[in-house]
């Protein structure tokens, strides 16, 4: 792995604030427009547009042995990674949808921790995981009682099974590298990706049900020029220039953001308690960045 830098953290820091508001959106747009079909034209959309623009530039296509790795992680991270996140919102809140996917860094540093060559888990990294994730448990510990509704049971099993796909496929390129551009990878990642639900919306017949209204309109505009096309290209940098375990820490960070948009446009629930984790999260995150890279917190200063 290269050695983290500048732009890295800028990359890092940006899917932490773009990512957070994506909940709000997928929740407004499934709403109106069938899941399948609002998750696949979101990332058929920005990946023609990402994939002409640097054809343009000269970037070169894949090669004939990437294309499989290729296929795999598009697969794990957007076929099945972000489409259940979108089924799931059908059914439970966006602030909800957020603090179930906190447990990403969980399964991706469990994960990669567990290969033949992974790096050993330090306690602070250990230690930064639960702070972070009990800040989050602090933010919605009133609602959890809700997942026992059947809806919402639904709900629930789709951000997990969403959270162990983006988990497998985050570590699987890590470690597959491919010799072509990021960006056309992530690019074909989309395209792919969104046929496949594309088409899975038309088996299910989710055409019949298709509708455009404003709201629904923008919200999908929206995803696919900041969610997609940045926010994706972002993590996939990022992702490759800085530990995992760091980058994965984005999960404590969202559901800060999701749940006070969700709580202004959606009326979801807002309390104190939002005050007390949010600082509890934050902590968790500094623990892990110290972990991860060896050192203390006063070595900064």
């Amino acid at each position: 792995m290269d050695k983290p830098n500048i732009k890295a953290y800028f990359a890092w820091i940006a899917i932490c604030i773009i990512w957070g508001t994506t909940y709000l959106f997928i929740r407004i747009g499934v709403e109106t427009m069938p899941p399948m079909l609002f998750a696949g034209f979101r990332w058929v959309a920005a990946g023609l547009f990402l994939i002409a623009i640097l054809i343009f530039k000269k970037k070169a296509l894949p090669k004939k042995g990437d294309i499989k790795h290729i296929l795999i992680i598009g697969t794990a991270l957007l076929g099945f990674g972000n489409g259940l996140v979108v089924v799931g919102e059908q059914w439970i809140e966006s602030g909800l949808a957020a603090l179930l996917i906190t447990t990403v860094p969980f399964w991706m540093v469990g994960v990669e921790s567990l290969l033949p060559k992974g790096p050993k888990l330090s306690r602070l990294t250990i230690l930064g995981l639960i702070v972070g994730g009990l800040g989050v448990v602090l933010i919605f510990g009133g609602d959890l009682k809700y997942i026992f509704d059947s809806k919402y049971l639904i709900g629930v099993l789709c951000i997990l099974g969403a959270v162990i796909a983006w988990s497998l496929g985050s570590v699987y390129s890590k470690y597959k590298k491919v010799s072509v551009h990021p960006l056309m990878s992530a690019s074909i990642q989309m395209l792919f990706a969104g046929s496949v639900q594309v088409i899975l919306g038309f088996i299910l017949g989710e055409f019949n049900h298709l509708q455009f209204t404003q709201d629904g309109f923008l919200s999908l505009a929206y995803l696919i020029i900041f969610g997609s096309i940045f926010g994706y290209g972002s993590y996939i940098y990022a992702l490759e220039h800085l530990p995992l375990s760091l980058v994965s820490t984005y999960a404590y960070i969202n559901p800060v953001i999701a749940l006070f948009l969700g709580w202004v446009f959606l009326n979801e629930q807002l309390n104190l308690f939002i005050v007390i984790a949010s600082v509890i999260i934050i902590g968790g995150v500094v623990l892990v960045k110290i972990g991860n890279n060896k050192r203390t917190l006063l070595k900064r200063f």
